[in-house]
Formats: C-alpha cells, sequence, structure tokens
C-alpha cells in the first residue's frame, strides 16, 4: 500500500473525473488493452482506468493510429533524469529511511512507481552541488599529473548507496557521467569555473574517465556510457564549466581517451557533444573526423534551444551512430500543469523518440521546496520530485507523470516500432514493443478539444476518444498462437 501523501497525489481530483473519463470500445476479442490516463486538469494522474479489447477488422475512420510491429527502429536504453550532488543529498538526509524507500521505489520500480531506467550521473561538481568538487582535487599550486590522489570519497558518502539501492529496486537501471569541468589545474583558467582544456592535460583528462569508471566498476556500478563535457558551448560564471570546441572533442577522443579505453579494456560508450538541438553541426563535425568517428557511439543533446528535428539530421548523416537525449528541466517560469505535460510529451517522450533517441532524460531527480540546493545557474529549477526539507514531505510533479507514461511500460532493450497516424494530426503518438513481447502506444491528443480516433493493428482494431491535453499509455501482449 502506498502512504496517504501519495494516494492523493496519485489519484488527483477525483470529483471532476467523470467529464474527463475516456472513452473506448470494448468486445469479447482475445487482446485486452490495458489503459493508463493523465488529464490536464490532474482529475487523472498516471490512473489505468478500464481495458477495452481489439475487436476483428481494421477501420478506416478520420483519425487513424496503426502500429505495425514488424517495422523496427532504434533500441531503448530507458528513461530517466540525472542523479546531481543535490538530488542525492536530498534523498539522503531530508528524508527518513522509511520516506525514501517509499519514494525510491516510486521512482524505481515499475509495479510501485514509474520504473525510472537510466540516469544521469554528474561527475563532480555541477550548479546543482553543494559545493564545489571534482575526484582530483589538489591545493593551490600543487599539481598530480599521475592521479595519485584521484578518489570518488564524496560520492561515498550519499551518492554511490543511493545508486546502489536503485540498481537493487531496478536491476534494468544503466548509468550515463558527464562531467562539467575537469580540476582546474588542467584548464586554461586554473579553476573549476571557465576555461578550456590545457593542450598538455589532454592525456591526464582521458586517464581521468578511465580512473571514474574503474572506481565505479570496482563498487559494483558500471557506468554505460560518458560524455565528454556537459554543455560544451555554455561557460558559466557562477557554477563548473568548461568551452570545448568540436576539433578539441576529436583530438581527445581519437589521440587519447579511445586509446585509454582500449588500453584498459573498458566499454563504456563515448557520447559527443551534450548540449542543445540548435547546434548539430558541431556533432556532425566530430563525427566527420576519420579517426575520431570508430570511437564514437552516438550523440547527445539538449532541449533548451532549437528543434527535436535535429537529431534526425545527425542519425541521417550518420546511421551507424546512436541518438542519446540527457537533459531537459522544468521550472517555475512554467507553471502550468497541462502545458508542460503537453510539452514533455509531444517535444521528450513521442518527439524525441521517433527523432532516434534511445535515452530520454531530464534534469534534477528531486529539489527542494527553494529549487536546490544549488551552486549557481537556475536558481528557479524544478525536479522529478520536490522534497520539503523542513517536513519531509513529496510532491510527484508534472514531469514524473509524463515520464511515467513512458518509464513505467517501455522496458530496457524494448525496439521502437512504427504508429503512423492518419487524419487530422492532434493524436501524437509512439510505439514500442518490449523484449516480453507487450506492446506500448503512447498518445497525446494536441489539441483543445476531444478527440476520436482508431488503433490498427495486424488484422484487428479499437476505438477510443481522448480528452483534450490528455495522455494515455496503452499497453497488450500479443496473443499466443
Amino acid at each position: 500500500m502506498k502512504p496517504d501523501r501519495y494516494k492523493l497525489l496519485l489519484s488527483g481530483m477525483m470529483v471532476i473525473a467523470l467529464a474527463v473519463l475516456s472513452a473506448c470500445s470494448d468486445s469479447d476479442a482475445e487482446t485486452r488493452v490495458e489503459i493508463w490516463l493523465t488529464t490536464p486538469d490532474k482529475s487523472r494522474l498516471l490512473e489505468q482506468v478500464d481495458s477495452v479489447s481489439f475487436r476483428s477488422g481494421k477501420s478506416e475512420q478520420s483519425e487513424v493510429i496503426r502500429v505495425d510491429d514488424t517495422i523496427r527502429y532504434q533500441q531503448m536504453d530507458g528513461f530517466g533524469a540525472a542523479l546531481t550532488d543535490s538530488s542525492a543529498w536530498l534523498l539522503a538526509n531530508a528524508l527518513d529511511d522509511e520516506r525514501r524507500d517509499e519514494l525510491m521505489k516510486l521512482l524505481f520500480d515499475r509495479e510501485e512507481g514509474i520504473g525510472f531506467s537510466y540516469l544521469r550521473l554528474p561527475m563532480g561538481a555541477s550548479d546543482f552541488a553543494l559545493q564545489l568538487y571534482t575526484y582530483d582535487d589538489m591545493p593551490p599550486g600543487e599539481t598530480d599529473p599521475e592521479l595519485e590522489h584521484f578518489s570518488i570519497e564524496h560520492d561515498r558518502q550519499y551518492m554511490i548507496p543511493l545508486l546502489k539501492q536503485a540498481m537493487s529496486i531496478n536491476p534494468d537501471l544503466k548509468i550515463m557521467a558527464s562531467p562539467w569541468s575537469p580540476p582546474g589545474r588542467m584548464k586554461t583558467s586554473d579553476s573549476l569555473i571557465g576555461g578550456s582544456l590545457k593542450p598538455e592535460a589532454y592525456e591526464p583528462f582521458a586517464r581521468y574517465f578511465v580512473k571514474f569508471i574503474q572506481a565505479y566498476e570496482a563498487e559494483g556500478i558500471p557506468i554505460d556510457a560518458i560524455t565528454l563535457q556537459n554543455e560544451p558551448h555554455h561557460v558559466p560564471a557562477d557554477y563548473p564549466g568548461m568551452r570545448m570546441e568540436a576539433w578539441e572533442q576529436a583530438l581527445l577522443i581519437k589521440e587519447y581517451l579511445g586509446p585509454a579505453f582500449e588500453e584498459n579494456g573498458i566499454n563504456t560508450k563515448i557520447v559527443i557533444w551534450d548540449h542543445n538541438w540548435d547546434e548539430y553541426y558541431y556533432p556532425l563535425s566530430v563525427l566527420g573526423d576519420p579517426d575520431a568517428n570508430p570511437y564514437i557511439a552516438g550523440t547527445a543533446f539538449h532541449g533548451y534551444a532549437g528543434d527535436v528535428s535535429s537529431q534526425s539530421r545527425v542519425k541521417e548523416a550518420y546511421p551507424d551512430k546512436d541518438i542519446y537525449f540527457t537533459e531537459s528541466s522544468g521550472g517555475e517560469w512554467s507553471t502550468d500543469f497541462g502545458g508542460n505535460l503537453k510539452w514533455d510529451l509531444q517535444n521528450l517522450i513521442i518527439g524525441s523518440t521517433r527523432h532516434w533517441a534511445r535515452t530520454v532524460l531530464k534534469w534534477n531527480l528531486a529539489l527542494d521546496e527553494q529549487h536546490g540546493p544549488y551552486l549557481g545557474g537556475c536558481r528557479d529549477c524544478r525536479g522529478i520530485v520536490t522534497i520539503d526539507r523542513q517536513t519531509g514531505e513529496v510532491v510527484l510533479n508534472e514531469e514524473y507523470y509524463a515520464f511515467g507514461h513512458a518509464s513505467k511500460f517501455v522496458k530496457s532493450g524494448a525496439f521502437r516500432i512504427e504508429s503512423a497516424s492518419s487524419g487530422n494530426g492532434n493524436i501524437e503518438t509512439v510505439a514500442f514493443v518490449n523484449p516480453d513481447g507487450s506492446l506500448v502506444l503512447i498518445a497525446l491528443n494536441a489539441s483543445e478539444d476531444m478527440r476520436e480516433f482508431q488503433v490498427n493493428w495486424r488484422d484487428q482494431s479499437f476505438a477510443c476518444s481522448l480528452p483534450a491535453g490528455a495522455a494515455a499509455t496503452m499497453v497488450w501482449n500479443l496473443r499466443e498462437e
């Protein structure tokens, strides 16, 4: 049983529920479809509603969604968020053991929660940290060319225990690591703030990645992928960052990091860019380097500028390379639940995956009631959940429900499949087939009116209506022959 404080959040405003329930046709066909619904007025919050059944035959009404599980696209790693230093500290220190265990299940368990299966981990301090730190900080004027003082002791305090707990709840969980800054002595600014990588620091920076991956592996936490630098074209003035041009990423990969991974038997994926959609020419430049290209697994994008279609531009140019979506944050600049639900579904859950993303991640997993703790940068960001440091109460934000429409149902190893629509285009969808053969269709009614539509799959169909701005996830299993 979930505690009462979560029941209220999950059930929503039941008094107006009847006005916005979706209506779907039912029959006696074998293949039943389970449906979960979220409405913009919060009367339904990722709530399971009545199941329906396919019926024989297809429909050709005005709005038809055709699901074809014989056409497969990219394989999925997962959906999730970033376990920043601030998020980890809050989970470890602002909640008692019982409440922490409850929240971790709501975040990582598919039955009791939304089953996040991918986390992004800052390698050292980001803007959301309690202090400036890296894994090899030295007193001013001292150096450590061999990284003899490298240590992840900071992460052993609360980051690593939480990662282990998350992995015990969801064994499919994968982790991507990204630095906001190498140790200051490696940079032209001699600080975690600003600067770029010194020419003599390429080799030790590559070794820094190797040591980090090996140290986490020794803790029983494999690192699935790394990016070279968070937001390499943004150099903040009040938190860690580093300018890194495309030619610098190519140089680091082909002459230092790629060979270092090979020499040490490291299979962690190397992912480039890790910044906004609008500068897609950057990853194209890095991938165009013939010596760096073989070491590169793919490109990571953020969603703060540009358009999600940029992901397809890179994929079309280099079809053998993967696409990752790694950051977007909600915040107090946008407080309308329905608008935020629609944006996340339209651009990230549906848009990003239809443009080849194999991961879709939000920014902070958890922040407090003051949008922190933070060192600088965003002072009004919103986490997947908000933890009140004074009371220990937890609020599940709109990002929890938006992402839950995918993460709870689309498993690691699933493939995106074809889901083509015809008609007025107001119902936007994406579909997946899980490793166990179950099918998942995620639908958003992006219009301002109730919409009726038909789902055709193989030789069967069912009809549904979806309230304006609502999201639905539909799940069914292949019939046994």
